[in-house]
């Protein structure tokens, strides 16, 4: 019998080796009779390969062609050097460049990915590759043809899209709502805005650039990205004095998206919002405006209309960025675009917790021609409340569900807390009473009462009655508590006048005929502003003094009280038992 040598490349291995098991015995994976073949410094053959060295040294006598065989193999292995880790990329630029691969960035967050070390960030697991049999596949049709006859054979073959491979932390978020590791976060480095997006937006080369300035409803002044703001209104004028005198300059136009609309009550004019937040974004550092957007990704609203003014805007070449401060709903958004064009849908991560965007996300399908789409890393807004918060205590504050007012008559002298975050004191008043509605979370209790004791209701129940913060020794991890003097005036008792406004938290509502001192004390570095108020109206039931207890709290406490009377009443059962022995 003679046997003929073959090449051993790398994709001949596995069939040889399936070949050569039909010809091994237990004995023959010994290690005693694969060692001569090898050299001293080979590296260590995987098991599956002994079979077929032995099995080419088995019949080597009979050719010599085998023995060159064998040597193809030996230098083969040698060549399987471990290869030197090669450093992780520890960046939040994202996949703006055509060039870069786009199975190295993470498609929900932008971070780039690596399976190398699951205690970094971008870690993933690389899903095991699917083989295809097509026999099983073809009895698999010919048993649905037979079960509905009317099916057509082409939709029986499409295979169904398979779900992008996203990093371990995305997957966390998408699954439990959670980051798993939240001390990764700290090996991020920080997302430079200016250097990643803003040396792109004053680009004379390529299409028009667009800014997609997201801005959550529910905390207009809080989450409105100023720094942006400023940047975009300082390129604009630079190219726009350019293209005046003959230059190149890319002007970048600025859509305001308000989003969130949901949160707010139907009641409201769309009119004075549209009025009112036209005012707030000027006074932010917006001064051009090219177009003014009202949308809900979750009720689908106004969604369809900003994606035919940006697809207008962009033209077949243009950037489009969408930025805004962290959790203000930028991925939100940008999927619910997605799903109004036909795109890939849910694609970008989506969780209640700040900063879920890690890096520079090009979003693919969304726009027609050559145009690009970009969702960005949410801007830190140090000025937010609930940057200092834990997740569990931002539970409490985030707003979720459409707000209702709570409303309090109040008089000169008295003061109202929300939670342990936030009080309003009634300084000075020109009137005999005013009228303050709250609002914010649902979640977030609520106490009125006399000025003078409001240091010692604090005091006493900050961390429990008063919640977030969530323990009495989170108040101190918070900071210092420091006081904002506001003189206000209305001209009206059947209106709210004017707003202040807690970043992050929610707001105060003003209603008087009159002027008024007013004292508000939060966190120092906690941006305080007063303005117009947003929503005139205020609740038909006025709330009374004391705790107006949050949803939470009062689950808590029925739960404590409930084990309370059954201690007591286990304690009286007792007392009865003993007295009855004792007679």
């Amino acid at each position: 019998m003679i046997f003929r040598a073959r090449n051993l490349s790398p994709s001949n291995l596995i069939p040889l080796s399936s070949l050569a098991l039909f010809f091994t015995k237990p004995s023959f994976t010994s290690t005693t009779l694969i060692s001569p073949l090898l050299p001293a410094n080979a590296p260590q053959i995987p098991n599956k390969f002994s079979h077929l060295i032995f099995f080419t040294n088995h019949f080597s006598s009979q050719s010599t062609a085998t023995t060159s065989a064998t040597k193809k193999l030996q230098k083969h292995l040698q060549k399987q050097e471990p290869s030197s880790p090669k450093p992780l990329i520890l960046n939040r630029d994202g996949n703006y460049d055509d060039g870069t691969p786009y199975n190295v960035v993470c498609p929900g967050c932008g971070v780039h990915m690596q399976d190398s070390d699951p205690k970094l960030v971008g870690f993933f697991i690389k899903p095991p590759t699917k083989t295809k049999d097509p026999t099983l596949k073809t009895s698999l049709i010919l048993e649905e043809k037979r079960e509905s006859p009317d099916l057509e054979e082409e939709n029986l073959d499409k295979e169904m899209p398979e779900k992008p491979v996203v990093c371990a932390r995305c997957h966390s978020l998408r699954h439990y709502g959670k980051v798993k590791d939240p001390t990764m976060e700290n090996l991020l480095p920080e997302f430079d805005f200016d250097h990643t997006v803003g040396r792109r937006l004053g680009s004379v080369s390529g299409g028009r650039s667009v800014v997609l300035m997201v801005v959550d409803a529910s905390d207009f002044d809080g989450s409105f990205p100023r720094k942006v703001a400023k940047l975009v209104s300082d390129v604009t004028e630079e190219n726009y004095s350019a293209w005046k005198q003959g230059k190149s300059g890319n002007v970048p136009r600025v859509v305001l998206v308000v989003t969130k609309i949901d949160l707010l009550p139907s009641s409201l004019s769309p009119t004075r919002f549209e009025h009112w937040a036209r005012q707030r974004a000027r006074e932010g550092g917006a001064s051009k405006i090219a177009k003014l957007h009202f949308v809900s990704p979750v009720k689908d609203w106004g969604v369809k209309n900003l994606v035919d003014d940006v697809v207008e805007m962009a033209g077949p070449r243009g950037t489009v960025w969408a930025v805004g401060a962290q959790n203000a709903g930028k991925s939100t958004l940008i999927n619910a675009i997605g799903k109004c064009v036909g795109g890939k849908i849910g694609f970008l991560t989506e969780a209640p917790v700040p900063g879920t965007t890690l890096g520079l996300v090009r979003v693919e399908g969304v726009l027609p021609g050559q145009a690009k789409l970009f969702d960005t890393p949410g801007l830190l807004q140090p000025h937010q409340m609930t940057t200092r918060l834990t997740r569990e205590e931002q539970k409490l504050v985030y707003i979720s569900k459409e707000l209702k007012p709570r409303t309090y008559r109040i008089k000169a002298g008295n003061t109202v807390h929300i939670a342990g975050l936030m009080r309003l004191d009634i300084d000075e008043s020109s009137v005999e009473s005013l009228y303050v509605t709250v609002w914010a979370s649902p979640y977030l209790p609520l106490h009125m009462g006399k000025t003078e004791n409001a240091q010692r209701i604090l005091e006493d129940h900050i961390g429990h009655q008063l919640q977030p913060p969530i323990g009495e020794q989170r108040e101190g991890q918070l900071g210092s508590w420091v006081r904002n003097e506001f003189h206000i005036s209305g001209n009206s008792w059947e209106s709210s006048s004017v707003d202040i406004a807690a970043a992050g938290v929610g707001w105060f509502a003003i209603g008087l005929k009159g002027e008024a001192v007013l004292g508000v004390w939060t966190y120092e570095g906690v941006g305080v502003v007063l303005r117009n108020a947003l929503l005139p109206h205020r609740a038909q039931l006025f709330e009374e003094a004391g705790f107006t207890v949050s949803k939470i709290v009062s689950k808590a406490d029925q739960t404590l009280n409930k084990s309370q009377k059954q201690i007591e009443k286990k304690k009286r059962s007792d007392q009865k038992t003993a007295i009855a022995a004792e007679v």
